[in-house]
């Protein structure tokens, strides 16, 4: 079986390089799964583009972390619930709280709404139930968030599945499992 290594910088593409040097700046780092996805330049630049356009739209950052953890529990995805755990905190919610929407809860109903929608997105392949549909426009969302929740799914799916298919080493603390 061959086993996927993290590039480094001199093993990527020019283009894949530029993406790289602009993590390490954001953030002191290139996580080892962007670091992976960068052996083709056009997968990172697609997912960078996508994920960059959908962080400006109708979901702050608290509720887009919490699409990323419920997606990526279901998903049975380590790196992403390690990373996107961290960085759920550093938005403002505790630790308790994001072991909570893992689960696919939450108290405040503008947030279910939001994280019950994508936890039936993602366990039914888009085929949300209608009751998650209707809470969600219940709620005040409209066709636009929901395109863009759809969006916010398929970006963390994407990840989820990268670092399915590679088993790279997790560098972030790992996330507390679930009970």
């Amino acid at each position: 079986m061959k086993t996927i290594q993290v590039p480094t910088r001199d093993q990527v593409s020019t283009g894949s390089q530029v993406i790289f040097d602009q993590y390490q700046k954001r953030m002191g780092k290139v996580p080892n799964l962007y670091a992976t996805m960068g052996y083709s330049e056009n997968a990172l630049k697609g997912f960078v583009d996508f994920e960059t356009a959908l962080n400006h739209g109708a979901f702050r950052p608290k509720e887009r972390e919490a699409i990323a953890l419920v997606v990526s529990e279901i998903n049975g995805c380590a790196y992403c619930l390690a990373g996107h755990t961290l960085a759920a905190i550093k938005n403002g919610f505790t630790k308790e709280e994001t072991l909570d929407l893992r689960r696919g809860k939450t108290n405040d109903d503008k947030l279910n709404a939001i994280l019950q929608l994508a936890k039936s997105v993602t366990i039914n392949k888009g085929h949300a139930d209608q009751e998650a549909l209707d809470n969600f426009y219940a709620a005040g969302f409209d066709e636009a968030a929901l395109i863009e929740l759809i969006g916010l799914v398929t970006v963390r799916v994407f990840t989820n599945y990268v670092f399915a298919a590679t088993g790279i080493p997790v560098d972030f603390p790992l996330a507390e499992p679930l009970n």
